[in-house]
């Protein structure tokens, strides 16, 4: 497949890069300790049918210290009506991505057509609290409140500290990210969750989305980022899927043919 040009255009400070062709625009969106990089495959694969837009999220490498969800949600509608005025966009998020990308959808329903989540399903709900176990409970509070502190470490005391610690993190959690590109800037939602930092996420909705959704989720994890009520309800809407793949967190990464393969054929059908 030829790669096509890519367009990068300014979007109130945030750079947002453009690329393939087709009428179809795909908006993607990563989470921790990632930046726009993780879709360079899925870029590849979708890109002879769709326009492909992804932006590093505010922070990670530069701009303010922490984005408000309010703000997030904001600069999302920014983008989308940049990026294609006149009809809604695809979603397609990951991790920290489908916590903002959720948000943004139940609240500019009108701009967003369908979308595509890894990973990361109904964050917020008492079922997946239900779900966990102490030791997976201990687990989630453990890195999250690490990278958190590290968070607060290194934007108030020592920079170094705070992304040795989180270098620290990725590798005991197995980020297939380039640990040259992880720094304690990344960690800013987890202090939102844990700190209330920037507002936290109190205002966040309970995810019932209106448009219908592709969840893909990996199966090999010590704990899920859903839970099973879940996973029946998006099963269960007209035009949702659900799919499971051996792999963890990061499915496009390690399985990165089956996850292209699922998407297009949700997408598009059999091509």
């Amino acid at each position: 497949m030829a790669a096509s040009t890519e367009l990068c255009i300014d979007v109130k400070g945030t750079e947002v890069w453009l690329q393939g062709q087709g009428d179809e625009v795909v908006l993607m969106l990563h989470g921790w300790p990632d930046t726009r990089a993780l879709w360079d495959g899925t870029v590849a694969a979708l890109q002879d049918r769709a326009t492909c837009a992804r932006l590093t999220l505010p922070g990670f490498e530069s701009g303010p210290a922490a984005t408000s969800l309010d703000d997030m949600c904001q600069l999302l509608r920014q983008v989308v009506d940049r990026i294609s005025p006149d009809q809604p966009v695809t979603l397609m998020l990951h991790d920290w991505g489908c916590i903002f990308g959720y948000e943004f959808a139940m609240r500019h329903a009108d701009r967003v057509a369908r979308v595509v989540a890894v990973d990361v399903g109904d964050h917020n709900s008492r079922a997946l609290l239900r779900s966990w176990g102490a030791k997976a409970k201990l687990s989630v509070m453990g890195y999250q409140v690490w990278l958190a502190l590290a968070w607060k470490l290194g934007h108030s005391f020592s920079e170094s500290l705070g992304t040795r610690m989180t270098r620290a993190m990725a590798r005991w959690l197995r980020c297939p990210t380039d640990p040259a590109a992880i720094t304690h800037k990344m960690n800013y939602p987890y202090a939102m969750q844990w700190f209330g930092t920037a507002g936290g996420f109190k205002g966040a909705a309970q995810i019932k989305l209106p448009m219908p959704l592709l969840f893909v989720y990996g199966e090999r994890k010590p704990f899920m980022f859903h839970s099973s009520r879940w996973l029946e309800q998006v099963a269960a809407k007209p035009g949702s899927a659900v799919q499971g793949l051996p792999s963890g967190h990061w499915v496009m990464i390690s399985r990165p043919e089956a996850f292209h393969a699922r998407v297009r054929e949700w997408l598009w059908g059999k091509v």
